[in-house]
C-alpha cells in the first residue's frame, strides 16, 4: 500500500528555512505504534497523519507525533497541514479557505490563503487558552539547567513561569540575545530541574528589536519530546501567551506579537501571535505563519 507523503517548511516563506514538517495523507489503517515508528523513521520535529473527518463539518482529523511521542496539539503541524490541504483543495490556485481540523485537543478553526503554487499562509484560533499548570522554577535552577548565570534569568516583569495551552512548557525569560544564544541544556541538571514535567521542554525567550512592534526571540529545547532544539514551536507560542498576560503590561484590545525562533540553528522562523484582551482578560488568541512545499512522494507502508 502507498500513501501520499509531503514535506513543508513552516513559519517561513523560504524553502530550507523554518521548521520542517512531514504530512502523511490517507492514514487510515495505521495504528498508534505504526504512526510512532514512522515519525521516528522520518525524524522531523513532527509528523502529521491525516484521516477522513468523522464530522463532515470539518476538513480532516489529524494526529501529530514527534519522534518519541504523540502530541494533543501543535502549532507548526496545524499551520503546515492547513496550507497543504488548501493547496490540494484549490489545486495550487491562489485563494482562501476556512475549515476545522480535529486534533486531540479539540477542533482547531483554521483559515488558509494560497499565495502561489506551493506557498501559502494559515492562521488558527487556539482551541484552549493558556493556563498556569505549576509554579515557575527558581531563577537559579533555570540558570543551572541551561548553563547560564542566575543574573541572566528574567527581565522587566518577566520571571520563569509554567503555562500550557494543550502542551505544557517551562517559560524561561533571559535578559539578552547573547544569553539566549549561549543557553544550552546541561544533561543531569536539565533533568533535575525540568524533569517533573511529562515532557521536559523549556521555552527560553528574550526581547528582540523589530520595526513590526512587540517582538521576542525564543528557543525551545524539547529533549522530553525527542527534539534537541526546535526551529519553531507554535504550541509553545500558545503557552507564551499566558506568560505575556502574566508579565507584560498589555491593555484591552488586539495585540500583535512577532516571535523569532530558529535563528541560532540557521533555520529562521517567524510566528505571528495575536491576543485579544477584554476587561483585562485574554478572550482569544491566534497563531499564524507561512508555509512552503518542499517535497512530495509516497510512503510505502
Amino acid at each position: 500500500m502507498t500513501r501520499p507523503l509531503y514535506t513543508l517548511d513552516v513559519f517561513t516563506g523560504t524553502q530550507l528555512a523554518g521548521n520542517p514538517l512531514a504530512v502523511v495523507l490517507d492514514a487510515e489503517g495505521l495504528d498508534d505504534s505504526r504512526m510512532q515508528a514512522i515519525a521516528g523513521e522520518l525524524n522531523l520535529s513532527e509528523t502529521v497523519f491525516v484521516f477522513r473527518a468523522e464530522d463532515p463539518r470539518q476538513r480532516a482529523d489529524i494526529r501529530i507525533f514527534t519522534p518519541k511521542r504523540e502530541l494533543p496539539f501543535a502549532g507548526h503541524p496545524t499551520v503546515g497541514t492547513a496550507v497543504l490541504l488548501a493547496l490540494l483543495d484549490r489545486k495550487g490556485e491562489p485563494g482562501a479557505l476556512a475549515f476545522g481540523l480535529k486534533e486531540k485537543v479539540g477542533i482547531v478553526p483554521c483559515a488558509a490563503e494560497i499565495d502561489s503554487d506551493g506557498k501559502g499562509h494559515a492562521r488558527f484560533r487556539l482551541p484552549r487558552l493558556p493556563f498556569v499548570w505549576a509554579e515557575g522554577k527558581e531563577a537559579s535552577q533555570c540558570a543551572w539547567a541551561l548553563g547560564l548565570d542566575p543574573s541572566e534569568i528574567g527581565f522587566d516583569r518577566h520571571v520563569p513561569s509554567r503555562h500550557s495551552a494543550g502542551v505544557a512548557y517551562d517559560l524561561v525569560p533571559v535578559n539578552s540575545l547573547d544569553a539566549l544564544a549561549r543557553a544550552k541544556p546541561q544533561s543531569e541538571a536539565f533533568d533535575k530541574v525540568f524533569g517533573d514535567s511529562d515532557h521536559p521542554a523549556p521555552y527560553v525567550y528574550t526581547r528582540s528589536q523589530s520595526a513590526q512592534g512587540l517582538t521576542f526571540r525564543a528557543r525551545m529545547f524539547g529533549l522530553g519530546m525527542g527534539i534537541p532544539e526546535d526551529p519553531a514551536t507554535g504550541s509553545a507560542a500558545a503557552a507564551f501567551a499566558g506568560a505575556l498576560m502574566q508579565c507584560e503590561p498589555l491593555g484591552d484590545g488586539e495585540h500583535n506579537i512577532l516571535i523569532e525562533q530558529g535563528f541560532e540553528m540557521g533555520r529562521p522562523s517567524h510566528i505571528a501571535l495575536q491576543l485579544t484582551i477584554k476587561s483585562g482578560a485574554l478572550v482569544s488568541a491566534e497563531i499564524g505563519g507561512n508555509a512552503v512545499l518542499v517535497s512530495r512522494g509516497e510512503l510505502l507502508l
